[in-house]
């Protein structure tokens, strides 16, 4: 039988729709659908693992004994092309410059007689035994700093980075000797400062000759070795000896935390709510997603603030600088061993990564660790805990947190104020504001948060990591 032919001659005819198209049946079928999803939530460790303070007034204030340790910060330089310059201001960083912030002319005296050196890696910047009478600030490279062991054999005693500064104490005692060496790992750029500048400038300003005369006077004060005002003590003697007098002195202008807020408004047509609320309720699902995204951002704000984030308020006694670059179990145990009862490291999934391979490259395999129902790498019996927040930097380096918590065992603490109006969880609200001309309604959505290191020694951080294969 011959194909039947349209009257044009040539084609077949089209044949019939017979049933129901998918795409028109879809019009007319529920379809299944997932809630709104979102990309960039993350775990959030250190917003779970860490012991939550009530803060009612707003403010937190850290109480702590009376310390003498002063100063002892990180130096901030500028350049202009290969010539490089300490910002005066960061001289009062110094221990022995500290209180100096108001004589912005005596500082940039100071800083105009610094004087720039280049060293190669593998040349000494200051050798064991010879005088010391210079003030050395590192502008720039990798130093390690070095001693004798008990048989003479060479050991590292720390790393330096940039910022770092050693010889300041030394250039007020006369006929001193550096009891350590300093050797450039990498190409250094260094900053220093001879003794006789410096005791020419005493001369000449009276007001760093008594800054100075009051610096010596403190370093005689009773201390123990944290630095902090000493509380005399009598142990093992018989008789009838006099005992110590003696009391444990504070603080006079401890540190204050306040609340930090991260706020957002929400806007959302009164139509979609009205209209199109079912089955998901539309107003629940955006607050739903606007939550996880300022639960984000508290989370970048407690690592990152520079007044109150963990990378910014470790002490500088407890920042490492990794030995050869990547991280390597060496350095989680310098870490380690620099606090007690340590809880969790924190570090960027990428630097976990590396740490893995540093562990395979050495025939190591670190044992896990379960936290929540989930197991992690750990080193030494401590969790390393993922956390993206933890910055990147351009040259593919990153840092590892560690940290002790708790108020009991004065370690690192999150503050937060609970019960605020129109809260829908622990320190958030959620709070309608109006409804405008245009029938948007508005809704402010607020979390108020901070975090607080009770004690230095709670807090540590490797720095300079290389994330290199």
């Amino acid at each position: 039988m011959a194909n039947p032919v349209n009257a044009a001659g040539g084609g077949e005819v089209e044949k019939h729709q017979t049933s129901l198209g998918t795409d028109a049946a879809r019009q007319l079928a529920t379809t299944t659908k997932s809630r709104p999803q979102m990309e960039g939530i993350s775990n959030r460790w250190l917003l779970k693992m860490l012991p939550w303070v009530e803060v009612p007034g707003g403010v937190y204030r850290v109480n702590r004994r009376l310390t003498y340790a002063v100063g002892d910060g990180r130096l901030s330089f500028s350049n202009i092309g290969a010539k490089v310059e300490v910002v005066p201001q960061e001289l009062c960083e110094l221990p022995l410059l500290r209180g100096l912030e108001g004589d912005d002319a005596l500082l940039r005296a100071l800083a105009s007689r610094f004087v720039q050196r280049e060293y190669k890696p593998g040349e000494l910047i200051v050798e064991a035994g010879k005088p010391a009478d210079h003030v050395y600030l590192l502008a720039h490279g990798k130093a390690k700093k070095l001693g004798k062991g008990q048989y003479g054999d060479a050991v590292t005693l720390d790393m330096l980075a940039d910022g770092d500064h050693f010889g300041d104490q030394a250039v007020v005692e006369s006929n001193d000797f550096w009891k350590f060496t300093v050797q450039a790992v990498t190409p250094c750029t260094v900053l220093v400062l001879p003794q006789k500048v410096f005791e020419d400038l005493i001369q000449q300003s009276p007001a760093l000759l008594a800054h100075v005369e009051d610096f010596k006077a403190r370093l005689k004060k009773p201390q123990d070795k944290a630095g902090q005002a000493a509380i005399e003590l009598s142990a093992g003697h018989s008789g009838e000896p006099r005992l110590p007098e003696t009391f444990v002195d504070y603080e006079l202008t401890p540190r204050e935390y306040e609340l930090n807020v991260a706020q957002t408004m929400l806007r959302l047509h009164t139509r979609v709510t009205d209209l199109f609320n079912d089955p998901m309720n539309q107003k629940d699902e955006q607050v739903r997603l606007t939550i996880e995204a300022l639960r984000e951002r508290q989370e970048y704000e407690m690592i990152n603030n520079r007044d109150f984030g963990l990378l910014h308020n470790a002490d500088l006694k407890q920042r490492v600088q990794t030995r050869s670059g990547p991280p390597t179990p060496d350095d989680l145990d310098e870490l380690l061993s620099r606090r007690r009862k340590s809880r969790f490291f924190l570090a960027h999934p990428r630097t976990i990564a590396a740490f893995g391979r540093e562990c395979t490259r050495r025939g190591l395999y670190p044992t896990g660790v379960e936290v929540e129902g989930r197991k992690f790498m750990a080193w030494r019996g401590v969790p390393l805990l993922p956390c993206d927040k933890i910055p990147i930097s351009e040259t593919r380096t990153s840092a590892i947190i560690v940290m002790r918590t708790g108020k009991d065992d004065q370690g690192v603490v999150g503050l937060r104020q609970t019960g605020i109006p129109d809260e829908v969880e622990p320190g958030l609200s959620v709070r309608r504001m109006d409804i405008n001309e245009k029938a948007v309604a508005t809704y402010l959505v607020s979390t108020y948060f901070s975090a607080a290191v009770l004690v230095p020694d709670a807090l540590g951080v490797l720095e300079n990591v290389e994330l290199g294969g």
